[in-house]
């Protein structure tokens, strides 16, 4: 019985643990600009809420991984732009027994998720400093933004495939 016990724990000692962890969040950059001043506060304007969201991920070592979340957020009333926020917050995460699909689809859902709060509250705070009203950002699933660009990358790879294959 003893041995038995001992081959079912050597067993599982040779598969690797999956371990996670955020060691770090820190604003690596931030930016905003009100180009109309004083006039944008001397008007009633209907704002024109656009932004624009990227993740870069960067190894640091074989188990340490920077990722960062990169938000531009523009607010126009016609062709004035009223202000311009640029973020961009990251988180430092320790990630072993993961590799392939399995750790490129947590370095881009599920560690974004963890940041996204951080960067919401900083967009919160810089707008209400320069005395805008506060921007309700909604949730956002990165799970589906992933899969999303997955599925553009597969068939931008199957476009290049058969425009390769005609030229030949």
């Amino acid at each position: 019985m003893t041995e038995e016990n001992n081959q079912a724990e050597a067993a599982t000692n040779t598969n690797p643990q999956v371990e996670f962890s955020l060691q770090r969040i820190y604003l690596k950059d931030l930016s905003f600009e009100a180009p109309q001043g004083a006039d944008a506060f001397k008007r009633q304007w209907k704002p024109q809420v656009s932004q624009d969201l990227g993740t870069k991920i960067k190894k640091l070592d074989n188990d340490h991984f920077d990722v960062a979340l990169h938000l531009t957020i523009t607010v126009k009333d016609g062709d004035d732009t009223m202000y311009l926020v640029e973020v961009e917050q990251a988180g430092i995460f320790l990630i072993k027994g993961l590799e392939g699909a399995q750790l490129t689809a947590i370095l881009n859902t599920h560690c974004p998720q963890i940041i996204f709060p951080y960067v919401r509250e900083t967009v919160d705070s810089v707008i209400t400093r320069g005395t805008f009203p506060a921007l309700m950002m909604p949730p956002i699933n990165f799970d589906a933004v992933f899969q999303q660009a997955v599925a553009r990358a597969r068939q931008q790879q199957a476009a290049n495939q058969a425009e390769s294959e005609t030229v030949n």
